[in-house]
């Protein structure tokens, strides 16, 4: 069974996530924030995380730089609902971002149940297929 680790300090969008991607036969487990994220990330076996950008204490933005350099070959997806109040002024593009730290893919919330899946596969089947490739040149 897959194993997917989501970092999201709202809970209201842990628990959908979990219940989407339960029925969808993933074995999913929750983390509130940062450090609680990196716990679950220390006891291993993830096949992928979800984590949202913006959370209080650790930020997502140093939660993904440190995710990433603990486990480099994990496929992370960065989400972010964040939005500007002023739509004239130019804004930092935070997904970007999140890519540059060691992100594999980005969300924008809110997104659908359907897109959040078709992300989930696109990235577990280029993360399976890296390490088949690995595989051949070790």
């Amino acid at each position: 069974m897959t194993k997917i680790l989501v970092v999201d300090d709202d809970p209201m969008v842990c628990m959908a996530i979990e219940t989407y991607l339960g029925r969808q036969g993933f074995d999913v487990t929750i983390a509130d924030g940062g450090e609680s994220g990196l716990r679950a990330l220390g006891q291993g076996g993830f096949d992928l995380m979800l984590v949202d950008i913006f959370m209080p204490h650790m930020r997502g933005f140093e939660s993904i730089r440190v995710f990433h350099e603990r486990a480099p070959t994990l496929p992370l997806i960065a989400m972010s609902g964040y939005a500007f109040a002023n739509h004239d002024s130019p804004a930092p593009d935070f997904l970007r971002m999140a890519l540059e730290l060691g992100a594999t893919r980005c969300l924008r919330k809110p997104f659908t149940p359907a897109a959040l899946l078709a992300l989930i596969n696109e990235c577990l089947i280029e993360a399976r297929r890296d390490c088949a490739g690995a595989a051949k040149t070790g």
